[in-house]
């Protein structure tokens, strides 16, 4: 049986933004074959952390796994950027260390996710939707994050889904960092087509 389970947060676990629309999870079984059976076991607000957790709770008959996390650890790190530095190089410096703390968050979590040798798909942190000062200040610090989401997966030789050629709507957005049901529509597809076989959006 073909039976794909939605790991981490709220970019998937959407429901409470997104209601009464659909939610990715339904949204997914809408769109995947006939016979297939989707499994919710991401949580809002979860962060990397706290992924092993939702790993182990898995159902058996789990064929493929999505994993959608990253974008909690960035948002409890945001004050960083309003830290007052005398140089580029001491802020530069601060973002170094706090990516490092993700590196090494991310790295195990993506040993834990290959150790169920379930086949597993990856997702990076798509963009928010700011002001625009702030946008574009935040935009330069999540590129640091997605910069270790797309090394580590590399590494451990598992796809990468880039929400961030999907998430190019205003309409995608429920508020400015939550997927709309539209924003959820167009993932759900993506989902769909690559546990299917055809990998687009996939790198």
């Amino acid at each position: 049986m073909s039976h794909v389970a939605l790991v981490g947060d709220s970019v998937f676990d959407n429901l409470v933004y997104v209601q009464p629309e659909p939610d990715v999870q339904r949204q997914l079984r809408d769109a995947l074959p006939d016979g297939w059976k989707v499994t919710l076991a991401a949580i809002d607000g979860s962060v990397t952390d706290d992924v092993s957790g939702q790993l182990e709770g898995l159902p058996k008959e789990v064929s493929h796994i999505v994993l959608s996390v990253g974008g909690n650890d960035a948002l409890q790190n945001m004050g960083i950027l309003s830290e007052q530095v005398s140089t580029v190089a001491e802020g530069l410096s601060l973002l170094n260390g706090v990516v490092t703390e993700f590196q090494k968050a991310y790295s195990q979590m993506l040993q834990d996710l290959v150790s169920t040798k379930i086949p597993a798909t990856v997702c990076t942190i798509y963009h928010p939707q700011f002001d625009p000062t702030f946008q574009r200040v935040a935009l330069m610090a999540l590129s640091l994050f997605n910069d270790v989401i797309l090394t580590e997966a590399m590494q451990m030789h598992l796809p990468v889904l880039d929400l961030r050629q999907i998430f190019d709507e205003a309409s995608d957005y429920a508020n400015e960092i939550e997927p709309s049901a539209h924003g959820g529509e167009k993932m759900a597809t993506a989902i769909a087509a690559i546990v299917s076989g055809n990998a687009a959006n996939v790198e």
